[in-house]
């Protein structure tokens, strides 16, 4: 298939599936994208043996045309691809990764059923000595166990469920009071969790909207009963599944991400750089902030501070790190394309396992400096730096004059007597 053909089909910047399809209509492949254009764009880079292997350069040979389909959201993107791979088996998907490896979705058999992902090498296990009988429901394959366990957090927060952590000691109450395991003290516990359980089932099945007319007559009837706290929690389900949070999947969605040696360009062409800094004196009056710097452009109504406190002394990675985590809990703010650090190795590490753990897959770039305070070395991606290099020193430069500011200020503010 050539890259001219791909223009011609122009593709939604849309979440959806893909397919690629050969000339006598067979599906040779299908993937999902938080962007179709973007992602499908990715096929047709120079590296893509490099960056895919062999296999999918082949399948891009034989292929003819795509064909896709567009979801309301990158959750139903997910759970559409793996559907449609276990429907239709497409030749490539099996030889790019090995079955065995997939991430399945497993519901249990017992009273109260459990939602767990499961191996497909262990289910494989378990069908020869026929312990499947365990599962009322097996879902997938999911050819990525992060944003499959990401999709998961997303689901739990609007169907709350057990897995296979909340049955271990002291694990329940804990989950009980997070919300995400039901109260099995409340009356008709069983039948309301199992209506939960049902309602993923309907979700995995990719019929959001069948739970949403069910939600919506229950809320009614709970409303007639004069049961308002149920039909409160019916509300805001339909609310939580019809305004989906992506925000981890979109960030942990690897394929919607510039691969290995491809120059991204950003959400919507806006590309957006964050450069982290912080300013104390012996670790006292410590602030932390970040600047904002948009296609080459300060967006200074973007920038924005942190008073860092609990730390007695200088701790600039633990300070860093409180930045970082306290920055994506705002989940409301533009999400970066790419992270500025004011350091090293360190810094860098710090911020890189900090996303790890929030499962954002943004790069970082570190810009390190000499005694004088002046740029002189840059760790990251040589793509990244070799294409954003002026704004990512522009990025960090505001950063470090707008932190200095915000230092002096809060220094003075706290050295003045107060009345």
């Amino acid at each position: 298939m050539k890259s001219q053909i791909l223009t011609k089909l122009n593709l939604p910047a849309k979440s959806g599936v893909y397919k690629f399809v050969s000339k006598d209509g067979q599906i040779l492949y299908i993937g999902k994208a938080t962007n179709l254009k973007d992602r499908t764009k990715s096929y047709f880079t120079r590296d893509l043996i490099n960056t895919r292997g062999p296999i999918i350069v082949k399948m891009v040979e034989d292929a003819d045309t795509i064909e896709w389909q567009e979801t309301d959201t990158v959750l139903e993107a997910i759970i559409l691809e793996a559907n449609l791979i276990k429907k239709i088996e497409p030749k490539y998907n099996t030889k790019e990764k090995d079955n065995k490896s997939y991430n399945y979705v497993c519901i249990t058999d017992d009273e109260f059923p459990r939602v767990i992902t499961v191996r497909g090498r262990i289910l494989n296990q378990k069908t020869k000595t026929e312990n499947l009988k365990k599962y009322r429901n097996i879902y997938g394959p999911y050819p990525s166990g992060e944003m499959l366990r990401s999709a998961l957090k997303i689901i739990r927060k609007i169907f709350p469920f057990l897995d296979a952590k909340t049955l271990k000691k002291d694990r329940y109450e804990f989950y009980k009071q997070l919300h995400l395991a039901p109260d099995v003290g409340l009356d008709n516990a069983r039948s309301r969790y199992l209506n939960n359980i049902k309602n993923i089932e309907l979700f995995f099945n990719g019929e959001k909207n069948k739970i949403l007319k069910s939600l919506e007559r229950e809320m009614l009837q709970f409303a007639k009963r004069n049961e308002f706290e149920r039909a409160g929690d019916a509300k805001k389900q339909i609310f939580a599944l019809t305004h989906i949070n992506e925000v981890s999947l979109l960030k942990s969605d690897l394929f919607s991400s510039p691969v290995k040696g491809e120059i991204p360009t950003g959400r919507g062409g806006v590309f957006r750089i964050e450069a982290y800094d912080i300013a104390h004196l012996s670790g006292s009056d410590m602030v932390g902030a970040f600047s904002v710097i948009q296609n080459g452009e300060k967006e200074k109504d973007e920038y924005r501070v942190f008073n860092i406190r609990g730390f007695t002394s200088s701790n600039d990675a633990g300070a860093l790190r409180e930045i970082v985590k306290r920055r994506f809990a705002h989940t409301e703010w533009k999400m970066p394309d790419l992270i500025v650090a004011d350091g090293n190795d360190i810094q860098k590490s710090v911020i890189d396992k900090e996303l790890k753990i929030l499962n954002l897959n943004i790069p970082v770039v570190a810009v390190v400096k000499d005694k004088r305070h002046i740029a002189k070395a840059m760790i990251g991606e040589p793509v990244l730096i070799n294409k954003y290099k002026k704004q990512i020193l522009l990025a960090n430069t505001e950063a470090h004059r707008f932190v200095l500011s915000k230092h002096k200020k809060k220094r003075t503010k706290n050295f003045l007597p107060q009345n």
